[in-house]
């Protein structure tokens, strides 16, 4: 495979002058581009670290507003779960209990004294 340039100057003949001064111009061009770049980085930095830090800052203070509600979220979780806790215990029990006919139940509220008039 051939070399595309060698081609536009000729059958690997050396290059012109004129050629020669076109590789120069592109070579300076990127040159300057390259130290344009460089001095836009380093203009940049300062203000690219400013913004780094602002964000921290922010950042800290999400954190610093998040800790309150945190806790007291932890403690609403706390409480809701005792109570979930405390249901579920009822609704064990309740389920334990041996099933029976529902007159026997009414039946031994009555033997017992229950509130049905005699």
């Amino acid at each position: 495979m051939t070399d595309p340039i060698d081609e536009t100057r000729g059958q690997g003949s050396d290059p012109t002058p004129a050629e020669r001064d076109g590789d120069d111009r592109h070579a300076r061009w990127m040159t300057q581009l390259q130290t344009m770049i460089d001095e836009v980085t380093t203009a940049a930095a300062p203000t690219v670290r400013e913004l780094g830090a602002k964000a921290a800052e922010l950042a800290a203070r999400a954190a610093d507003a998040a800790g309150p509600f945190a806790h007291r979220a932890a403690g609403v979780t706390s409480d809701v779960g005792q109570r979930v806790a405390s249901r579920g215990r009822e609704i064990a029990t309740d389920l334990r209990r041996p099933a029976g006919p529902p007159e026997a139940a009414s039946g031994a509220s009555d033997a017992e004294g229950g509130d049905t008039p005699a």
